[in-house]
């Protein structure tokens, strides 16, 4: 993929009035970037499904995706650790009944595991333009708020120094027999999410939650873009 390719994802979404990508255009815009995303597979059909699974393996995490629902937790649209067949017949059938009337699909995702969680993002400030966050992610990001902020454009030594400005610095260094995460990829993402915003002025922000640390390395589980 290329940034040509995020181009195209963009363009048809604000040609189409949007101002949101769905999660598998989002992340497709981050691997485009050579973002470390969730292998997954979008799955229109029923039929489609069993092609899937067996792509992706289990266990698996099957989810709603549509452009139009922002917070799939809160809708009921995420199945984690599904193990065989019948579990992936069960959920999709139950997302494309919570799905109802929005447009969407079945997301068929690799479960990766990880005890620890990071956000990272941006947001198109109107006076700054695009600046880069970095936090500790997961469910309770909005209320611990531990994160940090750059202008964009960043450099390695910006973002080195964002990831040790949060209070809870510690969990991405070797702690009760995990490995140390790998500072340089992790800053290696910031540095790239904010060339993204520099290049795509249409992108109001960014949200990665959570980016969850497998075996020392960074993969970003969920991803959302707003178009503006």
């Amino acid at each position: 993929m290329s940034k040509d390719s995020a181009s195209k994802i963009i363009n048809l979404a604000l040609g189409e009035g949007r101002n949101c990508l769905s999660e598998y255009e989002a992340k497709r815009v981050l691997a485009s970037y050579d973002l470390p995303v969730t292998r997954e597979i979008i799955v229109e059909h029923k039929s489609e499904l069993k092609e899937a699974v067996r792509q992706i393996g289990y266990p698996l995490v099957i989810k709603g995706c549509s452009f139009e629902i922002a917070h799939k937790t809160e809708k009921g649209l995420i199945r984690a650790d599904v193990r065989n067949d019948n579990e992936a017949l069960e959920a999709f059938d139950e997302i494309k009944k919570r799905l109802g009337v929005h447009n969407g699909a079945v997301l068929v995702q690799e479960m990766v595991e990880g005890r620890r969680e990071l956000v990272m993002g941006l947001t198109r400030d109107d006076q700054f333009g695009p600046c880069v966050m970095f936090g500790l992610g997961g469910i309770f990001t909005e209320i611990l708020k531990d994160v940090s902020f750059r202008k964009a454009p960043l450099e390695e030594r910006d973002a080195l120094e964002m990831m040790r400005e949060i209070r809870g610095h510690k969990i991405i260094d070797s702690f009760r027999g995990m490995e140390a995460v790998d500072a340089k990829i992790l800053a290696s993402m910031l540095i790239t999410i904010g060339r993204i915003g520099l290049e795509f002025e249409h992108i109001r922000e960014i949200d990665l939650n959570p980016v969850i640390i497998s075996r020392g390395k960074p993969v970003v589980v969920d991803a959302l873009i707003v178009l503006g």
